[in-house]
């Protein structure tokens, strides 16, 4: 008897032992496992901080980049529209001015043009919220009822998004829906700007009564 219970305790012992061993080997993965973990925590950590040092930089070059490049597509233009003023009193008539003016104008369009500034066609197309701003509204008979009849100020897209809508009079026929919410002058109109307006309007009453 005396001997079974020395035997059981031996194999308790050796079960206890090898239990142990594994719960050993189990605590030296995870340590490794957890000092790995904690190394890539540590890299990503400083990964990311000189993130942060570096994307300002970045940023403040690559608009400076931009603003640079934006200038040096313009100074020809305003070459071209400094000789042009120096020529304008020599020049034998008006005509030849307006040209020097056109060919400033197309070259200045162009340039917008390779930076991503395109215009928005708004005359006889149909009033489009998106691209335009209606000033006011006027009868035409002969017209589509709100398509556009007259462009105040030129709209413009930058790489596809409009930045300035186009502002316009859209036509308005007795009976149809109602037409677009007119806009009142902005206050980067002059007081010329806004008068003709008033009185474009006075006269669209009084032809209407």
């Amino acid at each position: 008897m005396r001997e079974k219970k020395i035997k059981t305790k031996n194999e308790d012992a050796k079960a206890m032992g090898e239990k142990i061993e594994a719960l050993q080997q189990e605590l030296e993965s995870v340590t490794k496992e957890r000092d790995e973990l904690l190394g890539k925590l540590q890299r990503v950590s400083a990964d990311y901080a000189n993130f942060q040092k570096r994307v300002p930089k970045q940023v403040s070059d690559s608009v400076a980049y931009e603003k640079e490049s934006i200038i040096k597509t313009l100074l020809p233009t305003l070459d071209n529209f400094e000789h042009t003023l120096q020529k304008s009193h020599a020049a034998e008539s008006v005509d030849i001015v307006l040209e020097g003016v056109r060919i400033i104008y197309d070259q200045m369009a162009g340039a917008l043009k390779s930076h991503g500034v395109e215009q928005i066609h708004a005359q006889d197309e149909m009033f489009d919220p998106a691209q335009h701003e209606a000033m006011m509204r006027k009868e035409d008979p002969e017209q589509a009822d709100g398509v556009v009849l007259e462009e105040f100020q030129k709209g413009y897209r930058l790489n596809g998004r409009v930045i300035r809508p186009s502002k316009v009079v859209v036509n308005r026929l007795p009976g149809q829906s109602p037409p677009p919410e007119e806009t009142p002058p902005s206050p980067e109109e002059t007081p010329e700007q806004a008068t003709d307006e008033a009185e474009k309007s006075s006269e669209r009453e009084t032809e209407t009564e």
